[in-house]
């Protein structure tokens, strides 16, 4: 578990609250103490899993993404949501009455037995929670998950799997350290077409595979924000995190992180990442062979954004397959594999192919099948159970992160760089290096 060492000085921020370690004990031993799981007959669940064969469920960041993940759970009788996380009191208090009206509903009967917490440790030290679904901004994933996977728990997390590759690395040894099932939130993994679409690019129906062609939704501009006092509905300590200390302002706790990047790389990272995630699927020497990167982007020139608004990249393998990566002014949206004997192209709701027959075809008994998931919230619970890796497993999450964050440097620095897949480093070019790593606020470790 991640402890600070000492509480923030109250002078570099005088209208916040620092999270004192007394503070995060009451409120820890409060949630343990807090109704558990209830009996399936109480909650009008009839032959579900009974409390013992449950999995327990605690939801952290509760935007809309978090809200996805609990109309997952909720849907899934097997799980049982007993605990939500989230800086802000009026969404941790929304969400809690929601999950209990649900619960309410079904029972027939008023049901009060999930946990509203804004310090997600309340969540990770208690000793009846099986897992975490993290749905916070990308600058809490790697310390959000790694101190749920030492407390025991198994993680559904949201992408991009963190904010640097260093962070990536160490959530990765995190979770191979602990035993622990670590779902990245890439769920094109768990579509059909976009299963197919590799396998086809693996198996050679395409002929040799030499061009992949990757677009995504490009970045956004925003205007200047000045400070303002924090909304008391907010815990702002815990919403910056290990961010560095900057007044909060109008604009940036919503949406508009993403385009900061404080919180987030932008939606080269957490819009690329889905469709480069699919390019290293189904052109696995991407994450196997050394490559180079190069590229050119346009940046916000003024305002509160610092982040790409528009990118094309060129990534090299020393294999000689080429990948294509921008947005979508450069790049239509999507993964495109292009071989020597056809082409597909994959987005979400849509497949295509030239030739078209190519949509027909029959994988064959030796032909390289890829992990099928039909669903990706049950192929965590799954694998929860199985204690297998699940079909978006750490790895994936860090090496799609990684290319990501790579594209985005290049263009930053404005050159070419070299990465070393195995010594996780570019070559020859410590300059590109410092950027592997941030240094995090105190007390925030990883």
């Amino acid at each position: 578990m991640i402890l600070p060492a000492s509480p923030p000085s109250p002078s570099r921020s005088p209208v916040r609250k620092p999270v004192s370690r007394r503070r995060f004990l009451k409120g820890a031993l409060g949630a343990i103490a807090a109704p558990c799981l209830a009996p399936a007959s109480a909650l009008g669940l009839g032959g579900a899993a009974p409390p013992s064969e449950r999995i327990a469920i605690g939801v952290i960041g509760l935007g809309s993404r978090g809200a996805n993940h609990i109309d997952a759970f909720l849907g899934l009788p097997e799980t049982q949501i007993i605990a939500v996380c989230d800086p802000y009191r009026s969404k941790r208090e929304g969400a809690r009455q929601r999950i209990e009206a649900h619960y309410s509903r079904a029972a027939g009967t008023a049901y009060r037995g999930c946990a509203a917490a804004s310090d997600f440790r309340e969540l990770t030290s208690r000793p009846d929670l099986d897992a975490v679904a993290i749905a916070s901004p990308e600058n809490w994933h790697a310390i959000q998950a790694a101190a749920a996977v030492r407390s025991g728990k198994d993680v559904y997390c949201e992408k991009a799997l963190s904010l640097t590759i260093a962070e990536g690395r160490a959530l990765c040894d995190a979770v191979r350290r602990y035993g622990r099932v670590l779902q990245v939130g890439t769920q094109q993994r768990s579509d059909r077409n976009f299963r197919f679409a590799c396998e086809l690019a693996r198996n050679g129906y395409l002929g040799k595979v030499h061009t992949v062609k990757v677009g995504v939704p490009g970045g956004r501009a925003l205007p200047h924000a000045p400070p303002a006092p924090v909304p008391p509905d907010l815990d702002y300590e815990m919403w910056l995190g290990p961010a560095p200390d900057t007044p909060y302002n109008d604009l940036k706790c919503t949406f508009n992180w993403y385009f900061i990047s404080d919180y987030c790389a932008g939606w080269i990272q957490s819009w690329g990442i889905h469709h480069i995630d699919i390019a290293q699927w189904g052109a696995p020497g991407l994450i196997q062979d050394a490559i180079e990167v190069e590229g050119k982007a346009v940046f916000p020139a003024e305002g509160l954004a610092d982040t790409s608004i528009s990118w094309k990249v060129e990534i090299r393998c020393a294999s000689g397959v080429r990948v294509i990566f921008g947005d979508e002014s450069n790049i239509p949206h999507g993964c495109r594999f292009e071989g020597d004997g056809g082409w597909v192209h994959v987005v979400r709701g849509g497949i295509r192919a030239e030739p078209a027959a190519l949509l027909g075809a029959k994988l064959k008994p030796g032909e390289e099948h890829l992990y099928e998931s039909p669903d990706h919230h049950r192929n965590f619970l799954d694998c929860i159970r199985s204690r297998r890796d699940p079909v978006s497993a750490v790895e994936t999450g860090h090496t799609a992160t990684t290319i990501t964050l790579i594209s985005d440097l290049a263009t930053r620095l404005g050159r070419k760089l070299a990465w070393d897949w195995r010594a996780e480093r570019f070559v020859k070019d410590e300059e590109a290096n410092r950027f592997l790593r941030r240094p995090m606020r105190s007390p925030w470790i990883l």
